[in-house]
Parts: structure tokens; sequence; C-alpha cells
């Protein structure tokens, strides 16, 4: 009973957040194009409300878990012959118990993460405003897809949007992950978040280029 209770009042923090991230950019705030990162980047979620078929993360060889996070940004790899993905997450957090959660999904491990593109998703324009379908901005495939799009996952980080008494405490007692990192949850629903600078900074060293004295 209290965790249905749990995840009922986290809804409509996790609707809040969807609905700002709706306004970012396909290339997320912060994130600037280097020698490691020279691809392409696409929001993957959220996508429009009820719109089917959007990407999601997986172990390989499972079919029944999926993860699907609050928001997923894509950079696909520039080279057709040496196909990754680098991922981007973001995860709004509305208790300690759903931080625990979101954390264990995305925690070291051997066995490395897969991005399932769906057809359709691939199919339709990333902007409305342009019918460049998505599949040509990725740069990867040759031709028109026939079946989903499924990379290895090169890279990864992830941004956690937590409550104020949440971040306090994480900020004070935690020690974190490499891939790991922290927000209020007011940097993810504040409206025009995507122009904060502060936000754009963490964002820009939560990439692949980060860990290099003299990024290339």
């Amino acid at each position: 009973m209290r965790d249905e209770l749990l995840a009922h009042t986290a809804r409509p923090l996790d609707d809040q957040v969807r609905r700002r991230l709706r306004q970012w950019p396909q290339q997320p705030p912060g994130a600037t194009r280097s020698q490691r990162q020279a691809g392409t980047w696409l929001r993957a979620r959220p996508g429009a409300a009820n719109f089917p078929g959007q990407p999601f993360i997986k172990l390989p060889g499972s079919s029944a878990f999926r993860t699907i996070p609050d928001g997923l940004w894509l950079h696909f790899s520039p080279d057709p012959d040496d196909r990754y993905v680098d991922i981007l997450c973001i995860e709004a957090c509305g208790s300690v118990q759903n931080l625990q959660d979101k954390r264990s999904r995305f925690a070291p491990s051997t066995s490395s993460l897969l991005v399932v593109c769906p057809l359709r998703w691939m199919l339709e324009p990333a902007e409305p405003t342009d019918p460049t379908p998505r599949w040509h901005l990725i740069g990867l495939l040759r031709e028109e897809p026939t079946e989903p799009l499924v990379l290895p996952v090169r890279d990864v980080r992830v941004l956690y949007g937590l409550k104020q008494r949440h971040y306090q405490s994480v900020a004070r007692g935690q020690v974190l992950q490499p891939h790991e990192y922290f927000c209020p949850i007011e940097a993810l629903t504040a409206e025009r978040g995507q122009e904060d600078p502060a936000l754009a900074a963490l964002i820009g060293r939560a990439s692949a280029a980060a860990n290099f004295m003299v990024p290339a």
C-alpha cells in the first residue's frame, strides 16, 4: 500500500518534468560538439504526448525488462562502420526510495546496455517544422530502415532531479558514481529551464569529453 501511495504521488512530478523536457532542444543544453562526440544528438524521450514506440534501454537478451527514463537524449556515432550511442538520461525522483530504485538501473555492470530505436520513431520527423525523418538525421543508415535500430551504449550519464530536502542530503553525505549528476527538481520543472546557465554547465560536464584536461 505504501509503495502504491508513493507511486501515485510521484506521477504528477514526473508528468510536470516531462512537459518541461519536451520544450528542450534536440541537443541537450550545454552539450557541445567535439571529436569525442561528433555525431548527431536527438531527443528520444519524452516525445509527443501519447506517441507510442519511443526509444528505450534494455539489457542484451532481455525482452521483458526495459528502462524508460523521464528524459533520454541519444548521441549517435558519426561512423556507419562503428555503430554506438551515448546516452544522457534525466530522472525525476520524488522520494529516496524512488532515487535508490532508479540509481540501481544504471549501476555499473559487466553487461552493455542497449538502446532500441523503434521503426516508427525513426520514420517520424524530429521537429514538426522539418519533415526530415530521424533516420536520415542519425546518419548511420544508408537507406530507409525496415526494422528497429539496436545500438550498444558506449557512454552513459544520468542527471537526477531531487526535491530540495533530498538534494541537500545527497550533497552532504553521498559519494556519487562517475556517471551520476544531481540537481534540484526545480531546475527541471522551471519554465525555460533549458536556458539556465547553471544547468547547461552541469550537463556540459556530463559528457564524454569532460574527463580530459583539454577536450579535443
